[in-house]
């Protein structure tokens, strides 16, 4: 069983806070948040955090173990003092690919470390008010919930009945979100524009990738870059998550469920819909909508189950 870090009780307050605000105030806006990144105990946890989930370093070369030996305490007041002077700038991300299961290789984005930290920071912050809305259909990527749960919810809606299935993938939906309509949806619950700029600045990350044939290292994405969170990032799940749950709301607020007869389940950028004899209805509604949100279907990997009832057993 993978290790598990118990969060200090003064992060898990204010976290409480955020979040039973956002959940009773579907309109608030939040204003000051900025300066809980750089707070002591949550650059800190931030820090134990991105040492737990270990990985490599980016570009700049720096290790977790060069950290530690050099001294961790001045280099989180270091850190500190350029979030809290404002003067922090993201380093390049490194990309490598890694092989796929089933076949070929995924892109890969690596922070240094100690944009790691700073992402992990400002995840413990805004998370919970994004938590507060997230659609209860989706499962990758969040607080007490996993892959294992979303299998459950699936098998207990083909018991149900709901067996026409949509088996749907999203074409390199990390690498095609759409910046301006991701903050967007950031904005919509964050006014705090110190936050918002430390959100962009990572979005608009340059990428660093090398020849693997010559050695030779090459700059693209940067300001003019208006697509995609790097895979691998801290923060990329939870905005990955966020722009998804457009589609989740928009899938409830035009009555999908009620229409097509069937329930949505998604976990990260794959997602199925269980349907009692409208899945090809669903399934027409799902490109037309991922094609308004500027993202694709991969149609090879998409599938149609017209009786999934075998797997109910």
């Amino acid at each position: 069983m993978a290790k598990r870090l118990q969060t200090p009780e003064s992060i898990r307050r204010l976290q409480r806070k955020l979040y039973l605000k956002a959940k009773a105030e579907p309109d608030c806006r939040f204003h000051q948040l900025y300066d809980k990144v750089w707070r002591d105990d949550i650059l800190l946890h931030a820090w134990e955090l991105a040492l737990l989930n270990g990985g490599a370093p980016g570009v700049d070369g720096v290790t977790f173990e060069q950290i530690d030996t050099e001294g961790l305490e001045d280099w989180l007041t270091a850190l500190q003092k350029e979030l809290r002077e404002k003067t922090y700038r993201p380093m390049p991300v490194r990309r490598v690919s890694i092989p796929k299961p089933g076949g070929g290789e995924r892109p890969l984005g690596i922070p240094t470390i100690r944009d790691r930290v700073v992402q992990a920071a400002a995840k413990l912050v805004i998370e919970p008010i994004f938590e507060a809305d997230f659609d209860d259909s989706a499962f990758g990527y969040r607080p007490r919930r996993s892959a294992g749960d979303a299998i459950r919810k699936v098998h207990g809606l083909l018991c149900q009945g709901f067996t026409e299935v949509v088996d749907a993938d999203l074409s390199r939906y990390f690498d095609t979100i759409p910046h301006g309509p991701l903050m967007q949806s950031v904005a919509r619950r964050i006014v705090d524009r110190h936050m918002l700029r430390l959100l962009k600045m990572w979005l608009q990350a340059p990428v660093e990738i090398k020849d693997t044939t010559t050695g030779k290292r090459r700059m693209t994405g940067g300001k003019k870059h208006k697509l995609g969170t790097p895979q691998g990032g801290v923060i990329s799940p939870l905005l990955a998550n966020l722009y998804m749950n457009r589609m989740l709301k928009h899938w409830r607020s035009t009555d999908r469920p009620r229409r097509f007869c069937a329930e949505i389940v998604a976990y990260a950028d794959d997602f199925v819909i269980l349907s009692r004899g409208r899945a090809r209805d669903a399934l027409e509604w799902t490109r037309k909508v991922t094609s308004k949100l500027g993202l694709a279907l991969n149609e090879e990997k998409t599938s149609l189950c017209r009786d999934c009832a075998e797997f109910c057993a």
